[in-house]
């Protein structure tokens, strides 16, 4: 009797601990399982966004696009905010140097961003031939390509691929960046961006591609200006235009023109598209 009381005593305390280290179990979560739920949840964020990519967006109100292209003029114009916003511009500037670069065959040795808004992509290769001139060539007139393939996007109502397409470029930027200056400056502006894609409301979403396209296309002139009186006033005697004359032969006011040209081309371009998609939608 003794016998038979102990055993059902030592079923029940072991009925009890598994019913306890089960809701245990079922409270933390088994961890093939909580990798398996984590990696299931990463495979959706990634569908997720690549979907809101490939997916067209509804145009945004009038006075949403009116708003951001406001914004944008004024980041160009006002003197003392350009001092600050001149610094995106150079981002793109250097960036596009870096890229040009690696596609035509020379080894990006790094690039980096001061605080006075100037930068240098540094690079290796032969000094002289095609592929240095293309390189010198990208700088000022790759913010006004950028904002132009931006403003084909938006036209197509693809706004949300716009924001993407700027989180990967600043990704790809962020591993070349080689002083610390340059690294903050490209996170930050990385991180903004990265916000608004995956938080941000897709009206929210639309407007801040748009204000990002505007600004590029509206700034992009203005560095070739600043560019035109510095050489005037006798500085900037290494900028790209020069070393291009040295390369070419052709002279430095003449690459000034050019840049000035494809910049302005492209606002025109550009804001045309934008306003034929609005239209349109």
């Amino acid at each position: 009797m003794l016998h038979a009381l102990a055993v059902a005593e030592a079923v029940d305390r072991w009925s009890v601990w598994r019913s306890r280290s089960g809701r245990l179990r079922r409270s933390q979560g088994h961890p093939l399982d909580t990798r398996a739920l984590h990696e299931t949840e990463t495979v959706q964020s990634f569908e997720r966004v690549w979907v809101s990519i490939v997916t067209t967006q509804s145009a945004p109100p009038a006075w949403v696009v009116s708003v951001s292209a406001a914004v944008a003029v004024w980041m160009v114009v006002d003197r003392r905010l350009w001092r600050r916003t001149r610094h995106l511009i150079t981002t793109a500037h250097e960036g596009s140097h870096g890229v040009v670069a690696l596609l035509t065959g020379r080894r990006l040795s790094g690039i980096r961003l001061h605080s006075d808004s100037s930068g240098v992509a540094l690079s290796k290769g032969r000094s002289s031939g095609v592929g240095m001139v293309l390189m010198l060539a990208a700088g000022y007139v790759g913010p006004g390509l950028i904002g132009l393939g931006a403003a084909a996007l938006l036209a197509a109502d693809y706004a949300v691929a716009v924001l993407w397409l700027l989180v990967v470029l600043l990704a790809l930027l962020l591993v070349q960046i080689r002083n610390w200056f340059g690294l903050w400056s490209v996170l930050v502006t990385g991180s903004m961006v990265l916000t608004v894609s995956w938080f941000a409301p897709e009206q929210a979403q639309s407007g801040f591609a748009y204000l990002v396209t505007g600004f590029l296309l509206v700034g992009a002139p203005r560095p070739v200006v600043e560019l035109h009186r510095s050489r005037r006033r006798g500085g900037a005697l290494n900028s790209d235009a020069d070393q291009l004359s040295r390369l070419t032969g052709v002279a430095a006011i003449i690459w000034v023109g050019i840049f000035l040209v494809v910049t302005v081309g492209s606002l025109g371009i550009g804001a045309s598209w934008l306003l034929g998609g609005l239209l349109a939608g």
